[in-house]
């Protein structure tokens, strides 16, 4: 997604109940953020925060799914149970990353442990292959040998209560996740809205069943864990990008387009972006007029600084190389 210039419509005021239950509880996403640098130094334990949540909901959902099974007795509702159990303790490496980010750098890590988040995701986005190729296994099965799903009734009531619950976390972990620029936190969100709907396709299954129709039930599987293996590839092809420093090719636009404002600047020679974890950092190499005096270059070099940090609210650091006009950077194998 496209950072824009420091503004408030960014993160703007949000309406209805919802948003105001959600902002009375503190629930990360949902309090009004005026963009300012200050701001971007919570974005981790905004991401600490949703991580929190996620797994205080999934954790829930879990219970009120083993309350259901232990009315119904049905062991299909147990797989299920225990599947939400795994998609919550899930969050935990997520959670361990965001906390070993606050870590400062050292003389090891120069640029401190923010790529722990980016692993991360990478291990959420094999454990959301690893469900998609879980569901259309047992959903092969299924076809091949058909069988009628018991407790229909209790089955529903565990669906609709699965979905509510991985749809919540969801919505909380992508939106966060897209303010902050966290592709983790958005993977593990992608996770769970995949769960989400595979427990919508068990209560349209189970509705089938109910009407007569017990292969609708593996059907649906088929379908959903194609559908999930398209969210692998989605999530899969942002977490390239992240750990291949790629970015958006409009971020370098707006870089570019802010130095050409600046009289001095003659000419932009490199704008170099990567993002380690959700912290954007740059590297610009700017040839300015040669008449320019050593106070005046650090004047503008100041400037630029600071209206970067306002132009980019995920900019965490920035190098800025200035040199006159007629003299050519020297590259690191020059001699």
């Amino acid at each position: 997604s496209e950072p824009v210039a420091h503004s408030h419509d960014e993160h703007g005021h949000q309406h209805g109940l919802l948003a105001g239950i959600a902002s009375t509880l503190h629930i990360p996403g949902f309090q009004h953020d005026h963009g300012t640098l200050e701001a971007s130094f919570t974005d981790n334990a905004v991401a600490i925060r949703t991580v929190k949540w996620a797994f205080v909901i999934l954790g829930v959902t879990t219970l009120l799914q083993v309350i259901v099974y232990l009315a119904s007795g049905s062991v299909a509702l147990l797989g299920d149970t225990i599947h939400n159990l795994g998609d919550a303790l899930n969050s935990i490496p997520l959670w361990i990353a965001f906390v070993l980010a606050r870590r400062p750098a050292n003389k090891r890590y120069t640029y401190g442990y923010g790529r722990a988040e980016d692993i991360a995701g990478l291990l959420i986005v094999v454990s959301i292959g690893f469900s998609a190729l879980y569901i259309l296994s047992e959903s092969i099965q299924k076809l091949q040998h058909p069988q009628q799903p018991a407790q229909l009734g209790w089955l529903a009531v565990a669906a609709v209560i699965g979905f509510i619950g991985n749809e919540a976390v969801a919505l909380l972990q992508i939106r966060v996740g897209k303010r902050i620029q966290s592709a983790a936190l958005i993977a593990d969100g992608l996770h769970a809205r995949a769960d989400g709907w595979t427990s919508l396709a068990v209560l349209v299954a189970a509705g089938g069943a109910a009407l007569g129709f017990p292969i609708i039930d593996p059907l649906i599987g088929i379908v959903m864990s194609v559908v999930i293996l398209f969210i692998t590839w989605d999530a899969a092809r942002s977490m390239w990008y992240r750990l291949m420093d790629a970015v958006d090719p409009k971020l370098t636009e707006q870089i570019e387009t802010k130095l050409q404002e600046y009289p001095v600047v003659e000419r932009v020679d490199a704008v170099r972006l990567r993002y380690v974890g959700h912290q954007l950092r740059a590297e610009l190499r700017v040839a300015v007029a040669s008449t320019l005096t050593i106070a005046e270059t650090a004047a503008i070099t100041d400037k630029i600084r600071h209206d970067l940090f306002h132009l980019l609210p995920a900019l965490a650091d920035v190098t800025i190389g200035l040199a006159p006009s007629n003299v050519a950077f020297q590259s690191g194998h020059h001699h």
